[in-house]
């Protein structure tokens, strides 16, 4: 698809897509990427590479839901060896794109791949239709933007000197972060953060760094806890999306946008 036809593929939505030389931050990287830019008309989608970059790979329109302000778009090598899904819409107050770890070939499909397991299930268990199902309020879970809130089955037995008070939470890379009233972790694994080992080590790895280098001692180490289960309650506020209100507790889970490899290819963090 040519780029001027792929402009009026986004007009057709509402939205405007412009194409621009990549950031200064690229340095030397020939990749493009996809952004949220802003105006004094407001918002747009970015487009960004070199001439070369943008060359050497083929955009393609997969679908296209007007009414929902939604398209999903391939972005594919010379080769055709990679394919990249790319989900651009409209969400509450603002225009985002959104990796999609998926093969999705409609709108539908691609929003569904983006809810993790535990959503789709209980979607399944209340039944909800198609229509139900891609609302961000209904029997199942309550979203908002990339984060679900799925009612608990059964009471939750909470701690209350465990409760944290309007914490952050964020799918990290300078995000900016919901405020949640009430937040409550348990369970998952224990490892060792430091900013040599920022995505952390298990303890059994710790004690082994510290007898093989009394050095690491020194390294700033703070205890965490990996892939616990999180649990929210209480408001939950963000500036680009309508506070929601959860009256019991709801399992929080991020959407699965961290799982395409085409994540990389984004520039634009909410």
């Amino acid at each position: 698809m040519k780029l001027e036809h792929l402009e009026r593929a986004f007009e057709s939505i509402g939205a405007r897509l412009r194409v621009e030389a990549p950031a200064r931050r690229w340095g030397t990287n020939t990749g493009y990427s996809l952004d949220i830019g802003h105006d004094r008309h407001g918002q747009f989608f970015a487009l960004r590479g070199n001439d070369a970059s943008l060359a050497a790979v083929e955009f393609s329109l997969l679908n296209k839901q007007k009414d929902d302000r939604h398209l999903l778009l391939l972005v594919k090598n010379e080769d055709g060896s990679r394919k990249d899904r790319f989900l651009c819409g409209h969400d509450e107050r603002e225009w985002f794109v959104a990796a999609v770890p998926s093969t999705a070939s409609t709108v539908v499909q691609a929003k569904e791949a983006l809810k993790p397991a535990p959503v789709r299930q209980a979607q399944a268990r209340k039944s909800l239709n198609a229509r139900q199902a891609n609302t961000r309020h209904n029997a199942a879970f309550r979203r908002q933007g990339e984060w679900f809130f799925v009612p608990v089955d059964k009471p939750l037995v909470v701690d209350s000197k465990l409760i944290l008070r309007w914490e952050p939470i964020s799918r990290g890379g300078g995000s900016k972060p919901h405020l949640v009233e009430q937040i409550y972790r348990t369970g998952g694994e224990v490892v060792y953060v430091s900013p040599k080992h920022p995505g952390g080590v298990t303890e059994a790895q710790y004690k082994k760094m510290l007898r093989n280098n009394p050095e690491a001692k020194r390294w700033s180490w703070h205890q965490m806890r990996r892939n616990p289960g999180v649990y929210a309650r209480g408001s939950v506020r963000h500036p680009d999306h309508a506070t929601i209100v959860l009256h019991d507790w709801c399992h929080v889970l991020m959407n699965e946008e961290h799982r395409a490899p085409s994540r990389r290819n984004l520039a634009f963090l909410d």
